[in-house]
């Protein structure tokens, strides 16, 4: 018997591994040291425009270090509360663990819809001060962890580029950079 299988258009191609973590600079310093991973660029207390956790406009609070791994954007997000959010669903201040895999999508809005179609729930819908738009998708029970999907727009393909970049020859020195 063949089954069909229903694939999206185009399909989704993960371009980061986010990791939740109790320190963002820490865990940077050890997956450099231990991983190879990096250099890391750490934004603190990300600005964001809005966030609409479950449906509920709320703020959120949190801290990121993006480093490279091969292919791979890698992301270490920390939040510093224990405030409601698709952090604090899935762990505690002090775990670590797969939080969300990143993917590029065409439109945002139709790629969102089409995840309500195959009956996930939208954990998360925000836009950070940039004017980069993003939802967090509740693909746990499928998938084992969140998808976070956002178009790749020009200021998002430039940051995923300098990441990269970055990581190209890197010595292993200065680990963390703060960025601003």
């Amino acid at each position: 018997m063949t089954e069909s299988v229903a694939t999206p258009h185009p399909p989704l191609r993960p371009v980061q591994l986010a990791y939740h973590v109790p320190d963002s600079r820490e865990a940077a310093v050890q997956c450099a040291l231990t991983r190879g991973w990096g250099p890391f660029y750490l934004m603190e207390r990300i600005p964001l425009e809005f966030a609409r956790y479950r449906g509920k406009e709320t703020p959120w609070v949190h801290t990121s270090a993006y480093g490279q791994a091969g292919d791979l954007m890698i992301e270490l997000i920390s939040q510093p509360d224990d405030a409601p959010s698709v952090l604090r669903e899935r762990y505690t201040r002090h775990q670590y663990g797969l939080h969300h895999v990143a993917s590029f999508v065409e439109n945002l809005p139709a790629a969102i819809e089409a995840e309500r179609q195959r009956g996930h729930q939208i954990a998360l819908e925000a836009r950070t001060t940039t004017g980069v738009d993003f939802a967090m998708i509740d693909t746990v029970a499928a998938l084992g962890h969140m998808l976070e999907i956002y178009e790749p727009n020009q200021a998002l393909k430039d940051f995923y580029a300098f990441v990269r970049r970055k990581a190209e020859g890197w010595d292993g020195s200065h680990p963390v950079r703060v960025l601003r």
